[in-house]
């Protein structure tokens, strides 16, 4: 089990509120804090995490494949943490041979910041808004209601055009989930937990559906922590 702790501030009115959050995760995944010991836990993730490659990379190039890993995950944690970011989590571990394209990135949200609606109505306003090809459906996480938006995403292919090969190679189709949560006893502040994968480049596979459904699995195990 993974713990975080969440940015402090003062309750708006006289309730224990919770000072982070806990998950479980699946095998070979870590978490990458993005308020403080990034730079640390980056470290962690090359030397103690890496010690596999991808089947087909020679030993003589491991080092310089894991550096490249390395710079990958500092570029997709600088982007998380300006669009919110509290904790970063990625595979870094091969299973049967190939390293997962997965993550998943715990933000603040910036919405109903005057506390003054209930969770239940900014929900219900979240979930009315009609975005083609986004599926929203009101859950439950860690016992209080939440909100599970799903949907695909595609590159602009005519901005791709005059991009660069390499943007243009990393530039897939992806599978993406968000859950929406209120904190608790909190009024005013909202998480978000946001997972992205192209799976094995098609959408409707299974081996895609599968690694929806392990995020899905991850969330289920989310709980408020007041230690």
């Amino acid at each position: 089990m993974t713990e975080s702790d969440l940015e402090q501030q003062p309750p708006a009115v006289e309730q224990i509120a919770p000072h982070g959050y806990k998950l479980i995760l699946p095998p070979g995944w870590v978490r990458i804090p993005l308020r403080n010991g990034t730079k640390e836990a980056l470290e962690n993730v090359l030397f103690s995490h890496m010690g596999e490659v991808p089947e087909g990379i020679p030993r003589d190039d491991a080092m310089r494949f894991r550096l490249e890993m390395r710079r990958q995950i500092e570029k997709q944690a600088r982007a998380a943490k300006r669009n919110g970011g509290l904790d970063l989590y990625i595979p870094v571990r091969p299973r049967g041979g190939i390293f997962l394209m997965a993550s998943f990135i715990v933000a603040e949200m910036p919405i109903g910041q005057d506390g003054s609606a209930p969770p239940e109505a900014v929900l219900a306003q979240l979930a009315s808004r009609d975005v083609p090809g986004r599926t929203a459906a009101k859950v439950e996480v860690a016992g209080a209601p939440a909100l599970r938006r799903f949907y695909r995403s595609a590159p602009d292919t005519e901005k791709l055009r005059s991009a660069p090969e390499a943007v243009q190679q990393a530039a897939l189709p992806a599978c993406r989930v968000e859950y929406v949560i209120p904190v608790v006893d909190d009024p005013g502040r909202w998480i978000s937990i946001n997972f992205s994968t192209p799976g094995d480049g098609d959408l409707d596979s299974e081996f895609t559906g599968v690694l929806v459904e392990l995020f899905d699995a991850v969330v289920g195990t989310f709980r408020w922590s007041y230690e």
